[in-house]
């Protein structure tokens, strides 16, 4: 076996073991090099990464979300009458998720099959895209800033229990104490976050639009919601008007050493105020997906994505034709 056909970080840290949903990660990067080009059609059409359980619990039904294109339908008859059909013997569904069927098509006759009414979709991003709470300047944080203010406290057994938002690494050993839930930043959760936002888009259109930051008077479509998440994933990278890089804090060294400055970490997550790295530095599989990001929204526009669906869309990508 050669660790480097298969896994984007072979490093002897974590060797032989291999987190499975971190690899459907890795490969997204890994799709922009030329010789994976076709591998990568096929993995991007396969909505492969799964919803992790217990993450932003609040915010992750926004991503059990799936757009049917009309032809899509067409192709399927039998499996549309099902899913008709259960929607009639079990009518509690259809007042828990999404409108759906003939009569709630969107954007070219697009159906979409997703949790969230829209209603609640738009009290999820509300509270998602407002910079007090979900909404860093990083990025979308795994936990509101809220609390951290009042976090969240019960009693049992005669003990103190509390939730409290931590910008930075965990104040417990728990995990070896390099990994932290409450407030940083995760890029796979914000990747699955902006893939959600591009499916509704592609079924509202301009059709919803959203404040967004909630509360700036600044109304935005979906498409435009996806890429100033995505835009301040990558500002974790880039640098800013004093020419430091985010993801370096205050490490002088790499801020300024020019042997150092340019080599840039992909670290495990990223401090939910400040977007310095944290955690372990070698995550290339699921952070380096922000070099998806880029080239995703280099490539595409929302008409594009609004006229061709996702197919059409990634086909134009993997040309490289914008």
């Amino acid at each position: 076996m050669l660790n480097r056909d298969i896994i984007s970080m072979p490093d002897k840290w974590e060797y032989p073991w291999y987190a499975a949903w971190d690899l459907a990660f890795h490969t997204l990067p890994i799709s922009i090099v030329p010789h994976a080009f076709g591998a990568g059609a096929v993995h991007r059409r396969s909505d492969v990464v799964e919803v992790l359980g217990e993450l932003m619990v609040g915010l992750l039904p926004l991503c059990a979300t799936t757009v049917i294109e009309k032809w899509q339908r067409e192709r399927v008859p039998g499996t549309m009458l099902k899913i008709l059909e259960r929607l009639r013997r079990m009518p509690e569904l259809a007042t828990t998720m999404h409108p759906t069927g003939a009569g709630h098509f969107g954007v070219n006759e697009r159906g979409i099959i997703a949790l969230l009414t829209p209603e609640r979709l738009r009290r999820i991003l509300t509270k998602m895209l407002d910079e007090n709470e979900f909404l860093s300047p990083y990025g979308i944080r795994a936990l509101s800033r809220f609390h951290a203010d009042h976090p969240y406290v019960f009693h049992a057994n005669g003990q103190e229990h509390r939730v409290d938002y931590l910008p930075a690494e965990s104040n417990t050993g728990m995990f070896g104490g390099n990994s932290n839930w409450r407030g940083p930043i995760w890029m796979p959760v914000n990747v699955m976050i902006i893939r959600s936002l591009l499916n509704f888009y592609t079924y509202y259109g301009d059709n919803f639009t959203i404040e967004c930051p909630t509360g700036s008077g600044t109304m935005m479509n979906l498409f435009e919601v996806a890429k100033e998440i995505s835009d301040r994933l990558t500002r974790i990278f880039l640098r800013d008007s004093s020419g430091r890089r985010p993801v370096y804090g205050g490490t002088e060294k790499f801020q300024q050493d020019p042997h150092w400055r340019d080599h840039i970490l992909f670290y495990e997550y990223f401090h939910g105020d400040n977007g310095a790295g944290l955690g372990a530095s070698h995550q290339t599989g699921w952070t380096g997906v922000v070099a998806k990001l880029i080239e995703l929204f280099g490539l595409l526009d929302a008409k594009q994505l609004l006229e061709g669906g996702k197919v059409a869309a990634f086909e134009r990508e993997m040309s490289g034709v914008k």
